[in-house]
């Protein structure tokens, strides 16, 4: 009897649906105040203000992360140094993941009515908890806090690896876990001046994801089934 491997498509759905499985036990474990009271308290977030985490942490990765974004759309009429490495197609397909991105967590912020930490009552605001499930229910507060917009200065540049991982494997992991990391770290930044929740941040890295393989998709719909089964292992995927 011929033994069936999982082919590249259903790793990747089982990393991402298993993903976001991780971000739901999250939501519903309620850790995101437990830990936003790890940085706050009644009287507020004592690094809301900070002058060097807000300029090295929010206003610098903002702004270089949009010089990127610049650099990948020149770069597809103009390739250097790596990503002489990749197609036109692949050039454009790279820089409008991140685009794609960006929109997608820009326009969940834009309808959700769930506000930041430090516009609770409990961290010295006016805003009640009100879980970002509960599409609707003002809390009380601005809104507009969910998910996390800043993150995805780096996250929105996960997708690159569907991009990198064909031809450059071992470039599509290291560009992988740079974004990841440099999106946590992001993310914890605000965690701690009481812009956001823990699970904005990692709801922000899962949208990004599914953002770049739905923009992958689409570059790749009418590949081969051939063609996908020749895809190496989760390098592949």
């Amino acid at each position: 009897m011929t033994r069936r491997y999982p082919t590249a498509f259903s790793r990747l759905s089982l990393f991402t649906f298993t993903a976001l499985l991780l971000i739901l036990l999250w939501d519903l474990a309620g850790l995101d105040l437990p830990m936003a009271r790890l940085a706050g308290g009644s009287s507020g977030f004592a690094l809301s203000d900070d002058a060097a985490l807000v300029l090295w942490l929010h206003e610098v990765p903002r702004l270089l992360s949009w010089g990127c974004v610049a650099v990948l759309f020149a770069a597809v009429r103009w390739p250097f140094a790596i990503l002489r490495g990749l197609s036109r197609r692949e050039r454009l397909q790279l820089a409008l993941t991140v685009i794609a991105s960006v929109i997608a967590v820009s326009l969940l912020k834009t309808s959700s009515r769930t506000s930041c930490p430090w516009d609770l009552a409990e961290f010295g605001g006016t805003a009640r908890y009100v879980s970002h499930w509960a599409w609707g229910v003002h809390d009380g507060g601005p809104g507009r806090c969910f998910p996390a917009g800043h993150a995805s200065a780096a996250f929105a540049y996960l997708g690159g690896w569907f991009v990198w991982r064909r031809s450059m494997p071992r470039a599509a992991w290291v560009w992988l876990a740079t974004a990841a990391l440099l999106g946590l770290v992001l993310g914890l930044a605000q965690q701690w001046r009481g812009a956001h929740y823990m699970s904005h941040t990692l709801w922000t890295a899962w949208v990004c994801w599914a953002a770049g393989w739905a923009v992958d998709g689409a570059f790749h719909r009418q590949r081969p089934a051939a063609d996908l089964r020749a895809t190496p292992k989760l390098n592949e995927s």
